[in-house]
């Protein structure tokens, strides 16, 4: 009964984990959606008054590839990237579905690990520089979104694979011999 109840406690804190983890990153693809309708409105208006945003160009395309990676780790978390789920449901053994999960996790972990740290040297390459039209931004705050969307990316393949494990396991009832 007690190793029931320890079960029951950790699987209740992994869901905890999940739902605040989904919920911060909805909240912040939210705001940089806001933000960058925005400033894509504000850029609208000031350029229809004549008086155009001299960042406007660069300050959009930075939210925009910050909503792309923080956007895609939201996707990742709640399943909503495209994927192969009736291939999947379509086979039959536990053992190979078991399988072709772990080569899914191992090889996307690896990617965006090789995406984190691609940009994280990125991040040192562009040390000292600044945007062009707002001079008193650093490019690498800008160009932030790399590691962490790839590290955040990560994470959601973490819990979604170990979601994706635990209904496994639990629907089948059988375990790996």
């Amino acid at each position: 009964m007690d190793q029931h109840y320890a079960r029951f406690n950790v699987v209740k804190k992994a869901v905890y984990i999940r739902q605040q983890f989904e919920r911060c990153l909805g909240v912040v693809v939210l705001v940089l959606m806001v933000s960058l309708a925005g400033i894509v409105v504000a850029g609208v208006i000031f350029r229809k008054a004549g008086a155009s945003l001299v960042w406007y160009d660069e300050v959009t395309s930075i939210l925009l590839a910050w909503l792309t990676f923080y956007g895609a780790s939201l996707a990742a978390l709640t399943r909503s990237h495209i994927g192969f789920q009736k291939v999947v449901a379509a086979i039959k053994s536990v053992k190979v579905r078991f399988a072709l999960l772990l080569i899914r996790f191992v090889i996307v972990t690896a990617f965006f690990l090789l995406v984190a740290w691609a940009g994280w040297r990125l991040l040192e390459v562009l040390e000292g520089t600044a945007l062009i039209s707002l001079p008193w931004v650093p490019l690498a705050l800008a160009q932030s979104a790399i590691p962490i969307g790839a590290l955040l990316f990560v994470v959601a393949e973490m819990i979604t694979t170990a979601d994706l494990l635990r209904d496994l396991f639990s629907r089948h009832r059988v375990a790996l011999r």
